[in-house]
């Protein structure tokens, strides 16, 4: 909060200027008076206290006005104090050392009462309306976090949603959508990429089989070996997972999209549905494919049983440079504590 009533510092070593300083400013907005005598004293007291306005002599004992307001910039609290210096001196150059070390303004003896209360004004109220501003500033950037938190809670919301809607419809469980974003953010880590980007890729890979939604059940739920037709049927969930975040706007979304359409392609380029090769395949989707075949692996599906750890880095080994891109799968598997952690921390019901 800003004080409603401004707080003014006046260091001179002449007790009769100090007076009459002091006395002038009295009347100036109603404002608090300090007054010193001792340069070094004034900026012990600059180290506890904030001012609205610091008027400093240039020519003192202890230290001379230039070294004053040098030595009270370094103060956290004074970076932007306004200073006014008093000066006998009408010589230009000491007035531009005056301006040139961090004084805003100076006035020069005998000073003028008028003129003084005048410019004192003008610089208590330029510096309290600066601090306002900086104040609104600060609520702002609080308000808009805040929204930002609460529009990121909803776009995470919205995406849980929609894996609950395809994990419905699968025979995938919410553990496994679980301990694969959780891979897929250990991958982004250990490849040291943005922050921001590892958020949104763990955010973004439960979407990954969200296509199969459109995917008929008679296929989608058969026991046996599909057909050849029935299997390419299969392949097109991917771009129906392309397809429902198309035109999104929000980059979680839109990178779900992506991870939708390419997470089947294969790093040799014999993947589908497009059959996209090395980095032409988007690095959010070869992340989510070392993920995701890994957890695959170390699960119980209807169809096998769990392998076990060492087994399933083996495969990992065998599929990398084939299947899948050798970075990921070395990033994956560069901590295996980590992947132990995430495999206790969701396992299957």
């Amino acid at each position: 909060m800003i004080p409603s009533r401004p707080r003014i510092m006046i260091v001179d070593d002449d007790p009769i200027q100090l007076l009459y300083l002091s006395k002038t400013l009295a009347t100036v907005k109603q404002s608090d008076i300090v007054t010193q005598t001792s340069a070094q004293a004034a900026l012990s007291l600059c180290t506890e206290n904030v001012w609205d306005l610091v008027i400093v002599d240039y020519q003192m004992p202890d230290i001379d006005g230039v070294n004053f307001v040098e030595k009270l910039r370094l103060l956290s609290n004074h970076v932007a104090t306004p200073v006014l210096m008093v000066t006998a001196s009408s010589d230009p150059v000491i007035k531009h050392k005056v301006l040139r070390h961090g004084t805003i303004d100076f006035l020069q003896k005998p000073v003028d009462a008028i003129e003084l209360q005048a410019r004192a004004r003008n610089l208590i109220n330029l510096n309290q309306a600066t601090k306002k501003l900086e104040n609104e500033n600060i609520t702002l950037e609080k308000n808009v976090s805040s929204l930002i938190e609460e529009l990121k809670l909803r776009e995470y919301e919205t995406l849980s949603v929609l894996a609950k809607t395809a994990e419905y419809r699968d025979s995938d469980t919410g553990s496994h959508l679980i301990r694969m974003a959780e891979y897929s953010r250990l991958i982004g880590i250990n490849l040291k990429l943005d922050p921001e980007l590892t958020e949104r890729i763990f955010l973004a890979a439960p979407m990954h089989d969200v296509g199969k939604i459109g995917i008929p059940d008679g296929i989608l739920l058969k026991p046996g070996k599909l057909s050849p037709e029935e299997w390419s049927e299969m392949q097109r969930h991917t771009e129906y997972g392309h397809e429902i975040f198309r035109h999104s706007r929000t980059p979680v979304l839109q990178l779900s999209g992506e991870i939708a359409w390419a997470h089947h392609e294969s790093w040799d380029g014999s993947g589908y549905p497009r059959g996209l090769k090395g980095e032409q395949i988007p690095l959010s989707a070869r992340i989510v494919a070392v993920a995701d075949v890994f957890d695959a692996l170390t699960t119980q599906r209807p169809y096998k049983s769990a392998w076990s750890v060492e087994d399933a880095i083996a495969e990992l080994h065998k599929l990398s440079g084939q299947k899948l891109e050798p970075a990921c799968v070395d990033a994956l598997l560069m901590d295996p504590s980590a992947i132990q952690k995430i495999m206790q921390k969701a396992p299957d019901e």
